[in-house]
């Protein structure tokens, strides 16, 4: 005998809760970061915020505090180590485990690469992949002890195809190093239950985009134009992304890039 679709669909959609789990996010105070940290607590898991800004942070913690959900926050440089470690002892002890862990901390600027001065490169790449490594070296091993945990690493489409506009590759070379480093870990970490998985954005609505629609609208409507979907991303896009690869709804899923990016990459 069979479950009835009714109780099929609410099999499925029970695995989609995170319940019972803390989740870590880095970059958390804005943006992308604040939707992924709020769509996490919303699907029911315990939040430690991560940021370098404490405005920002401050006023993430409260909108997930007034929602009823258990959250905490740290200002964090990942890509200072000794920081990352605090962070982390500080979650344990706070939350009594970690689960799920976003890297979503990130920065860019824009030169020539032939104009590219050296501690540009060095900084984005401090962050970007830096950053990446440290969070995922320190939180593997309470992983590990508790018998696994989700990592998932933000990566761009831009690891996987050149930048439209150019200016940025110093930021395509960590995106891609981002996703050389899920595939590897996911295989390196799958015998302690570990899944390591990236999320590629494509391009979405963020203050970059909005002062690049200030600054060059045609250039900006060009970038829509060439989205198959018509339209730029949105928090709400990459949260669900998000909520999927840190829930048992992927728990056969490790080592994928999972590309949001309404199509771009497609043509």
């Amino acid at each position: 005998m069979t479950d009835s679709p009714a109780e099929t669909i609410g099999d499925v959609l029970a695995a989609f809760r995170l319940d019972g789990r803390t989740s870590l996010v880095t970059g958390a105070g804005r943006g992308l970061g604040r939707a992924m940290a709020l769509g996490l607590a919303r699907a029911g898991s315990r939040v430690m915020l991560v940021d370098v800004n404490p405005e920002d942070l401050a006023a993430v913690e409260t909108e997930i505090r007034s929602a009823g959900s258990q959250v905490a926050s740290s200002v964090v440089d990942v890509g200072e180590e000794g920081q990352v470690q605090r962070c982390l002892a500080e979650t344990l002890q706070r939350f009594g485990g970690l689960h799920v862990l976003v890297n979503n901390a990130g920065i860019t600027s824009r030169s020539p690469f032939e104009d590219l001065p050296r501690e540009d490169w060095e900084r984005v790449l401090r962050v970007n992949l830096g950053g990446t490594y440290l969070c995922c070296k320190h939180a593997a091993r309470p992983m590990m002890a508790q018998g696994g945990g989700s990592i998932i690493n933000i990566a761009s489409m831009s690891g996987l195809v050149g930048n439209r506009g150019g200016d940025n590759s110093h930021y395509c070379a960590t995106k891609g190093g981002v996703i050389a480093l899920t595939r590897s870990l996911a295989v390196e970490w799958a015998r302690h239950g570990i899944r390591v998985n990236a999320v590629a954005p494509g391009y979405c609505v963020t203050p970059m985009t909005d002062r690049l629609k200030q600054r060059d609208p045609a250039f900006y409507q060009e970038l829509i134009g060439r989205v198959p979907l018509g339209r730029f991303g949105t928090g709400q896009d990459l949260a669900g992304a998000v909520v999927y690869l840190a829930s048992d709804a992927s728990a056969y899923v490790s080592g994928s890039v999972l590309v949001v990016d309404g199509g771009y990459t497609a043509w």
